[in-house]
């Protein structure tokens, strides 16, 4: 499956995942904390730039995608960082190649969608296909935001809503299904060393979610950002900032 990476940068190599509605530019307001970092940011199968491709999608297929991406490359060990969906992804990759992965920084962490939700990510599919996304992306953004967000930082509203604007139709809705069927990871089989980074106000990944997360995951430490929802990167950009780079700081490789 053909993925649109945006690769720049020099050194250790970290790959950065966006989750659902998301593209590589979720990540953009995170890019100054990497400095001359080497970054890897792929739209996702059927998200932004990618296209969706006739294989069904999954989050195995997610993982296959990516990690086969940095395989051709001659990228064998790398940091992941995720945000919602895309933590998911890259928890199962970390579980799958525990050798490969070296840090785990997970922005709005995921387990696996309680039945609710997978229900949810369904009529949410049926929804794309049929309607398209303007009421999705208004329900997103009135829905996952925290209230100080929409008071103090419109920009970043406008931002979640475009960005879910610009997915198309079908890719949207490929991977709400995919997200619908999402399993947990393995937890037991992770070893990078994990950062855990949970909006206070988070109503998708909740602060139970993270505190869950950081009890399976060996030795993973937990950050609690006040006045956030689930779009971390986008709502609290210094906080994750600042959080990312003191982590890589830590763990240059």
């Amino acid at each position: 499956m053909s993925l649109v990476v945006e690769d720049t940068g020099d050194g250790f190599p970290i790959v950065l995942l966006h989750g659902l509605g998301g593209t590589s530019n979720t990540w953009q307001p995170l890019m100054r904390a990497l400095g001359n970092m080497r970054a890897i940011r792929p739209d996702m199968p059927g998200s932004g730039r990618s296209a969706l491709g006739s294989q069904r999608l999954s989050i195995a297929v997610m993982v296959e995608a990516v990690t086969q991406w940095l395989t051709d490359r001659g990228i064998e060990t790398f940091h992941l960082v995720g945000h919602s969906m895309g933590t998911i992804v890259c928890q199962h990759i970390a579980a799958r190649f525990p050798d490969r992965v070296k840090g785990l920084i997970l922005y709005g962490a995921l387990t696996e969608p309680p039945q609710a939700a997978r229900e949810g990510l369904l009529l949410r599919a049926t929804h794309a296909r049929k309607e398209g996304l303007a009421g999705i992306a208004d329900q997103i953004v009135q829905n996952t935001l925290a209230p100080s967000t929409h008071r103090e930082n419109p920009a970043a509203v406008a931002f979640v809503r475009e960005s879910v604007l610009r997915q198309t139709g079908d890719g949207y809705a490929a991977n709400c299904e995919a997200l619908s069927l999402a399993e947990a990871a393995d937890w037991r089989k992770i070893t990078a060393s994990t950062l855990l980074v949970t909006g206070e106000s988070d109503p998708v990944a909740p602060v139970s979610m993270g505190r869950l997360l950081s009890e399976k995951i060996s030795g993973a430490k937990l950050e609690i950002l006040p006045g956030c929802g689930h779009w971390t990167p986008l709502e609290k950009p210094e906080q994750s900032a600042v959080l990312l780079r003191g982590f890589l700081a830590e763990h240059p490789q």
